[in-house]
Parts: structure tokens; sequence; C-alpha cells
């Protein structure tokens, strides 16, 4: 229980600002989301506004620079827009749930080599965080993750993009899996009451 409430106290932190102690309530300075996102593509790197990158993923519309920059990469924008903006359906209280085990503390750091912190310090922390704040409407998209990052800047591994969008897949279908379970055994107990 204690557990559950240091979680809750560093969420309320971490997304409002507010610190309460002994000697009063403060607020701090926090990054509530992203506001850079660096992609990574093989030797070179190139910094673009979240801003910029989420009206790509929403219009279509590439800025100058994001065009150059996915084609000196080799990347096709219809295929990196897909990636960004195809939704995987959640439920949420499992999908907190799920992040917070043994098995998801996996999935975070297989997906936190393609979306990281650039400290590389709390990756696991810090894409918890998105994914929690990006499954409230029930669906989990990669540019809402990015939108949703806990640090003014994260990076992205733009080659390995297709990974993470396969390990959210992965997860739904885990969510999935776990619900269906659920529900057989929620049966066979109404059954046998």
């Amino acid at each position: 229980m204690r557990l559950r409430f240091l979680h809750l106290a560093a969420a309320v932190v971490a997304s409002t600002g507010i610190f309460f102690s002994s000697h009063g309530i403060f607020e701090i300075p926090v990054a509530n989301a992203a506001e850079r996102v660096v992609l990574r593509y093989r030797i070179f790197r190139q910094s673009v506004s979240v801003a910029e990158l989420s009206r790509f993923a929403e219009t279509g519309e590439l800025s100058r620079s994001l065009r150059s920059n996915l084609a000196r990469a080799g990347q096709d924008p219809a295929t990196v827009r897909r990636y960004l903006t195809e939704p995987v359906k959640v439920n949420p209280i499992f999908l907190d749930r799920l992040l917070n085990s043994p098995v998801g503390n996996t999935l975070l750091d297989e997906v936190s080599q393609v979306i990281y912190t650039p400290s590389r310090r709390a990756d696991r922390q810090a894409l918890r965080a998105a994914l929690v704040l990006s499954a409230r409407d029930g669906q989990v998209s990669l540019i809402e993750v990015l939108q949703n990052y806990p640090t003014r800047e994260v990076q992205v591994d733009g080659d390995r993009l297709e990974v993470a969008y396969r390990q959210l897949r992965r997860l739904s279908g885990n969510i999935q899996d776990i619900l269906n379970r659920g529900g057989r055994v929620r049966d066979l107990l109404n059954q046998i009451s």
C-alpha cells in the first residue's frame, strides 16, 4: 500500500510540479512533455520540434528539414507516418499493471533501445510514464508517446522505429490475452457459484 502511495505521490509531483512538505506547498519547475525529438539515422542526427513531428503525423505535411532528413536517411515518409500514427488499443488500467511487472519491465527495456532519454538514465521510468499518459483514451500511438515523454528532449533511433511500433502491438496483444484469460476465469467462477 505504501509503495502505491509513493508511486502516486511521484506521479503528482512529476505531472503537476507541486511538492508538499511539512514546511508548506512548493511548486517546482518540471518538463511536462518533450519539446524536441532527436531523430538518429545511421551516422547523422537531427533535432526537430515535437510540434513539427506532430504536424507531420496529423496532416502528412513535411517541413523542409524533416523532408530533407528523411530523404537522407532513405526513409519513406508515408511509412514513418504510419508507424507514428497507427493506434494500438489498450486498457489503461491493465497497461499500468503490466508495465509495473517483470514482463512490463522487459518490454520497456526493449522499447527503450529505440525511444530514450538524452542521458540514457531512467529510460524505463520515462517510457512507462509516457505510455500510461498516452493510454488514457484507450489507445496508444508512437506520436502520443513522444508528445507525452516526460523530458524536454527525447532521442529516437529512426532506423528502428518499426521495432518500437511492433513492440507496442505486442504489448496490446499481451494485454488482450490477459483480459481474455481473466474473462475465462470469471466465467468459470460464475458457473461454479
